[in-house]
C-alpha cells in the first residue's frame, strides 16, 4: 500500500488530501482569511505559514511524515515542459522561490511538498502544472511575429479526465484523439493527440471564448482605441479582460447557477448572455476538431459548469456532438489527480521526469519561437 500526500494551494485557501493507494482517507481545506494573508508581501513568504498548517493536518490526522510513500505539489509556474509527473528538483525550487515566470499560490505546492519529503528520504513530485507545453510549432504562430501563441491552461484536470474518458473506452490516453473543454472561471479547450496537447487557448491571458469572469478573445482595434482612450489605466484595463470580463461584465455575477436562476425567471437578457458563452465554447471545441483534421473520439466537457446539465451542457452538445460523442464529467478532482499520477510512477507504470532536464529540451526546441527570434 502507498501512502501519498496531495497539497494544493489555491490564493485564499489549501487543500490537503491523505490517500492510500487509490482511495482518499482524508481531505482537508484549509482556508486563508484576507487578514491573514494580509501580512505577506509576496507569495513566497507565504510558504513557512502554509506550511505549517499542512503539518499540523498531517499530525491532527493521526499520521506520522515517515509513513508517507511520496509528497505531491500542486505544479506552479514553473518553465514550459511537456505533461508528466515531475520529481521536485534543485531547479524547479529555484525557479519557484524567484518567481521567475510569475507568482501565484500554486507556487507553494512544490515548495511544501520538498520540504516535507526532504525530512523523511521520500520523493517529492508535482503533476501536470498549469505551464505544460505540447503545441506543435504550427500552432505557435499568432498572425504577427512580434507576438506568439502560449500554452497556460488547466493542464492537470484535462489530461486526467482525457486519461478516464481513454479508459472507459479500453484504450490509453495516447492511443486516442480527444476535444476536452474544461470550463470553470476560466476556460481552456485543448486538441489532445495522441497524449499530447497539441493546441490549446490560453486561458490565463484571455485567449478563447469569454467566460464567468474573462472577456476572452475580443475585437482588437476596438480593444486598442479604449486602451488610448486615457479612460483607463493599465491595470484597469488588465481586470476588464481578466476578473472583471464575460458573466461578470455583462451580468454583474460569476455565478452561473445565479444566471441560471435568473434565465428560469424569465431573464432573456442572462439567456442570450448564457447562451452566447455556450455558442463560444462550442465554435471553439469546432476549432480544435480542424486541427485534429476531424479525427476526434469524443468531445469531453469537464470543469464546475459541466454540472449545469439543464442549459450550458445542451446548448454546446446540440452544436458539437456532429463531431464526436460528448462525454461529460463535471467538477476538477485535482486532488485524485494528483495521488493517481504518483500512484502510476510508485507502482512502475511510469517513470518520472526530470525537470531541470525536460525544461532545457524545451527552451532548445521551441525557445526560438516563444523569443520571436524564429524570423
Amino acid at each position: 500500500m502507498f501512502r501519498i500526500l496531495t497539497i494544493n494551494p489555491g490564493s485564499t485557501s489549501t487543500k490537503v488530501a491523505i490517500f492510500e493507494d487509490e482511495k482518499m482517507i482524508k481531505f482537508h481545506k484549509i482556508s486563508h482569511s484576507v487578514s491573514e494573508l494580509k501580512k505577506f508581501q509576496r507569495i513566497i513568504d507565504q510558504l513557512e505559514f502554509r506550511e505549517k498548517l499542512v503539518r499540523e493536518f498531517v499530525t491532527s490526522s493521526g499520521y506520522e511524515l515517515s509513513s508517507f510513500s511520496a509528497f505531491v505539489g500542486r505544479g506552479g509556474l514553473i518553465d514550459p515542459v511537456p505533461g508528466g509527473v515531475y520529481l521536485v528538483d534543485t531547479y524547479m525550487i529555484e525557479t519557484l522561490k524567484n518567481a521567475k515566470n510569475g507568482e501565484h499560490a500554486s507556487n507553494l505546492g512544490a515548495l511544501i511538498a520538498h520540504n516535507l519529503a526532504s525530512e523523511t528520504g521520500v520523493p517529492a513530485y508535482i503533476v501536470d502544472p498549469v505551464v505544460v507545453d505540447e503545441m506543435e510549432n504550427i500552432a505557435r504562430i499568432s498572425g504577427h511575429p512580434d507576438y506568439q501563441r502560449r500554452s497556460i491552461f488547466h493542464a492537470l484536470n484535462q489530461k486526467a479526465v482525457a486519461r478516464e474518458v481513454a479508459e472507459s473506452f479500453g484504450r490509453k490516453y495516447n492511443e486516442v484523439n480527444l476535444i476536452v473543454a474544461h470550463m470553470g472561471g476560466g476556460i481552456s479547450i485543448a486538441a489532445h493527440r495522441k497524449g499530447r496537447v497539441v493546441d490549446v487557448n490560453n486561458a490565463l491571458d484571455g485567449d478563447g471564448p469569454f467566460t464567468p469572469e474573462r472577456s476572452g478573445t475580443l475585437p482588437l482595434t476596438q480593444l486598442i482605441d479604449l486602451c488610448y482612450s486615457g479612460e483607463y489605466s493599465y491595470e484597469e484595463m488588465k481586470k476588464r479582460i481578466v476578473g472583471n470580463g464575460g458573466l461578470v461584465a455583462y451580468l454583474g455575477t460569476n455565478d452561473a447557477q445565479e444566471v441560471q436562476r435568473r434565465i428560469k425567471e424569465g431573464d432573456k437578457y442572462a439567456e442570450i448572455v448564457y447562451k452566447a458563452m455556450a455558442y463560444q465554447i462550442a465554435k471553439w471545441i469546432g476549432k480544435m476538431a480542424a486541427v485534429l483534421k476531424g479525427e476526434v473520439d469524443a468531445v469531453v466537457l469537464t470543469g464546475g459548469l459541466a454540472y449545469d446539465r439543464e442549459f450550458l451542457v445542451p446548448w454546446i452538445s446540440e452544436r458539437v456532438n456532429f463531431i464526436a460523442p460528448v462525454v461529460v464529467i463535471p467538477g476538477s478532482d485535482e486532488e485524485k489527480a494528483l495521488a493517481l499520477s504518483v500512484l502510476r510512477v510508485l507502482r512502475g507504470e511510469e517513470r518520472p521526469k526530470n525537470y531541470t532536464q525536460e525544461a532545457k529540451e524545451w527552451r532548445e526546441k521551441y525557445g526560438a519561437y516563444i523569443d520571436g527570434t524564429i524570423r
